[in-house]
């Protein structure tokens, strides 16, 4: 199924999306409502608690770049945000990515593996709680990011981008203040190995049969909210 059948689907009445169905899983950019990411991904659950999606290897997605070409992560820190940037179409060349978003949480869960299915390691993305619209979710990353080990010690990941963020006006000092409470929540989730940690999603696999999900053409187009 295309992101389009999932838009048909909620158009006529229904609330949640069935395991199979493609949406789009999209972040706006920051200190605007521009979307600057995109990626069609298969939805493996979907319920009032709780949304999974699959991101598989080969799956074309939106990424930003600086207007020049060079990849964001290659720009110094100290001009990385203040540079024009534009979209470009890529693709996910790495292993997949199972995501785990908790209704509600400013946080999704993302686990990663090596080939051959070997586990590596579960990343907690900081961000927006997820809005939902009849295409997807969308949402605002929050730089700082925390990686939890399958032995169960974690570490902050990314926080001189954060810091920087904070230092060209993409955030000020209470959503700073805001996201690192939400950081500290989630690591005494991590402490208490609560859910996702302790639910097995590690395990997981994907249907062989499902087919990577295509990027359409609108990908960026006007959210239509279902709540």
């Amino acid at each position: 199924m295309t992101a389009d059948t999932a838009d048909h689907t909620h158009a006529a009445g229904g609330t949640r999306w069935r395991a199979g169905e493609h949406i789009l899983w999209r972040y706006r950019a920051n200190g605007g409502d521009a979307l600057h990411i995109c990626r069609p991904v298969t939805v493996v659950r979907d319920t009032p608690e709780l949304l999974a999606v699959w991101m598989a290897p080969g799956t074309a997605c939106v990424k930003p770049e600086l207007a020049d070409g060079t990849p964001v992560h290659r720009e110094p820190l100290a001009t990385r945000y203040t540079k024009p940037r534009r979209t470009v179409r890529s693709r996910w060349f790495g292993t997949g990515v199972l995501k785990l978003a908790r209704a509600g949480e400013p946080w999704s869960v993302w686990l990663f593996w090596d080939r051959g299915w070997r586990f590596r390691n579960w990343y907690v993305n900081l961000e927006e709680p997820l809005r939902r619209w009849t295409g997807g979710v969308d949402s605002e990353d929050h730089f700082l990011d925390i990686t939890v080990h399958p032995d169960r010690t974690w570490q902050w990941r990314d926080e001189d981008e954060f810091e920087q963020a904070q230092r060209v006006g993409l955030m000020d000092a209470a959503q700073a203040e805001r996201v690192r409470a939400a950081g500290r929540r989630a690591v005494e989730v991590v402490r208490d190995w609560g859910s996702p940690f302790g639910d097995g999603w590690e395990d997981w696999r994907p249907d062989p049969a499902w087919r990577i999900p295509p990027l359409p053409r609108d990908w960026d187009r006007e959210p239509v909210r279902i709540g």
